[in-house]
């Protein structure tokens, strides 16, 4: 039987993770922010600039939580995935 080599499946690094969950987050930002200075009138909502962006902030704030800890769970799972592929204990 063919011997199967050892795959050692690259990982991401925290700070990795973590810019990649902040520059995603900063993309999602700039898209919300301008969105909502064009669509919230049309519902009848009107919010000023200062308030746009700390409503922009607030939901930053949790989405960088949430991106990182999603990524970094990932990267776990795909990491152990590839480990027990490779016969290899996580």
């Amino acid at each position: 039987m063919k011997e199967i080599p050892h795959i050692v499946a690259p990982r991401q690094s925290r700070m990795g993770s973590f810019i990649e969950v902040c520059i995603n987050i900063a993309i999602g930002f700039t898209i919300n922010f301008f969105m909502n200075l064009t669509i919230f009138p049309l519902f009848g909502w009107h919010i000023s600039v200062s308030e746009n962006l700390l409503l922009g902030v607030i939901y930053t704030v949790v989405s960088v939580i949430r991106g990182y800890v999603v990524r970094r769970w990932f990267e776990r799972r795909i990491h152990d995935a590839a480990m027990r592929l490779a016969g290899q204990h996580g």
